[in-house]
């Protein structure tokens, strides 16, 4: 514990440079921004933004990329409250008891308890990521291929159980992101593969432009084809402070909300959408009046914001310990270290301490920084939804050209942006998530790598994945997953959460 505690000193002294300690501060302006805003989300942010980090220290780019990724979640509650619009997918149920305690005039206090639960929960999943990662970076410097292997197939069928609608699309969508990881030179034969003979993918195709295809350009197409009419705030705000009757009542729920998100962020596939909708279902299943829950509960607010946040700060031990991403987000945060030249994994936290414990400070500074930006300024992100999405969209797609050309200086890699593009927005249309599809691109080449190098070291003997103990149990966990989702009771329950969404 001395340890951990110097260690996070240490951390603190790099994330409060000027220079980190702003982009902390522009990460959660924007991710805040973002979180207001419907339409726009971390995913599509960070995407739009990952060109940009290339100016930017390893360290610096991380702290401002997090930030987005949590402060959406804070600036999500603002809008699905006042006006009953979910700026971000993890506010969605937040919006149901919400909305109904602003309209009963009691807008400060579901605002307030919003901010207050999300803070807290923040503080304890960063505490939760300083303790557990170290330890589960020791964990995984025992792995070796096979269990790689078999840790990549856990999170990728993570990803189909919990992804959104069909499993079969979801198992789709997981097979096509492999294909596209295959695309480029194999690093074994030098063989080309499914380039078509284009040179310009030799080196496979471009994470920003694949990532920014699917979900920025992707996500602007949809949101043109919607109605784009200006918000109204009719929600009026007495108070910002609630009173102790409404935190006592609000305590138990930010309790259990930060518990199951600390959970939930650990577990590939899982993140913060999948938290704030268990919240939710824990606290009305555990409320002495049921009822209450979609007309005004305390409860249904403080849970899930305290879910969410919890979880979006756990989803970095995998990531950063054992190079698994459990959300498209994670993904992306991948893509943007692998750009800076650094491989998550367990050697991140002897190799780059500055980058791991510089971030986790960073994660304390940010979720101060961001309960001091969304209470008082919570009328100023309101009128923001007043500007003009025809201004919005034109900008979104300037500066995403720009940065996708900054990156390799490639027209190609805009034309690619652009097909890619097209092919999100006709995969929405077809009910398609998208985040199991690039989940399946940046795990692809590591499993590819593993799975050969296993095969080596074992001569071609398929069992060496049993043969070892990480390795068989997270084939079985696997199989569980599978089996389990195959339950008609799981099956049909599974479909009654994500139709809530809908």
């Amino acid at each position: 514990m001395v340890e951990v505690l110097s260690l996070l000193g240490h951390g603190f002294a790099v994330a409060a440079t000027p220079e980190n300690l702003l982009f902390c501060l522009f990460g959660a302006l924007i991710g805040t921004l973002i979180g207001v805003l419907p339409g726009l989300g971390p995913v599509a942010t960070i995407s739009l933004l990952l060109p940009a980090t290339f100016a930017l220290e390893p360290v610096t780019a991380i702290i401002m990329l997090s930030g987005i990724f949590y402060g959406a979640q804070y600036g999500g509650s603002t809008t699905a409250i006042l006006v009953n619009i979910p700026g971000e997918s993890t506010s969605v149920v937040t919006a149901i008891d919400g909305y109904k305690l602003a309209q009963a005039g009691r807008a400060g206090d579901a605002l307030a308890i919003a901010a207050i639960g999300s803070f807290l929960a923040g503080v304890f999943g960063s505490i939760v990521v300083a303790f557990a990662g170290p330890s589960l970076a020791r964990l995984a410097r025992e792995f070796q291929s096979p269990d790689y292997f078999s840790l990549m197939v856990l999170g990728l069928i993570a990803a189909i159980v919990l992804a959104k609608g069909s499993v079969f699309r979801a198992v789709a969508m997981i097979f096509l992101g492999l294909l596209l990881g295959m695309i480029g030179m194999d690093v074994n034969t030098g063989a080309s593969r499914m380039t078509f003979g284009l040179i310009e993918l030799s080196d496979g195709i471009s994470f920003v432009a694949i990532a920014l295809g699917l979900f920025g350009i992707a996500e602007v197409i949809q949101n043109l084809e919607g109605s784009l009419a200006r918000i109204v705030n009719r929600s009026k705000i007495e108070r910002i402070w609630p009173s102790w009757d409404v935190l006592k009542s609000a305590r138990g729920a930010v309790m259990r909300g930060t518990l199951l998100g600390t959970v939930f962020g650990f577990l590939p596939g899982g993140g913060a959408t999948v938290a704030s909708f268990s919240a939710y279902a824990l606290e009305k299943r555990l409320a002495k009046d049921p009822s209450r829950f979609g007309h005004g509960a305390i409860e249904g607010v403080a849970g899930p914001e305290a879910a969410n946040n919890s979880a979006a700060q756990t989803s970095f031990v995998p990531l950063l310990t054992m190079g698994l991403p459990t959300s498209a987000t994670m993904a992306l945060m991948i893509g943007a270290l692998t750009m800076h030249g650094i491989a998550p994994g367990p050697m991140v936290i002897t190799r780059q301490p500055e980058l791991f414990w510089g971030l986790i400070a960073s994660m304390f500074i940010g979720n101060l920084m961001l309960i001091v930006i969304n209470l008082p300024m919570v009328g100023l992100w309101v009128r923001l939804l007043a500007v003009p999405y025809r201004l919005l969209f034109l900008i979104i797609l300037v500066i995403s050209s720009i940065g996708i050309y900054s990156v390799s200086n490639s027209p190609f890699d805009i034309y690619l942006a652009i097909a890619f593009g097209l092919l999100g927005y006709v995969l929405r249309k077809l009910d398609c998530e998208p985040a199991p599809l690039l989940m399946g691109f940046i795990l692809g080449p590591m499993m590819e790598e593993n799975f050969r190098r296993s095969m080596i070291i074992s001569r071609g003997d398929p069992l060496v994945f049993f043969q070892r103990p990480f390795s068989l149990t997270l084939i079985l966990i696997s199989v569980v997953l599978l089996v389990t989702v195959a339950l008609p009771a799981i099956k049909r329950k599974r479909e009654e959460v994500f139709s809530e969404e809908e």
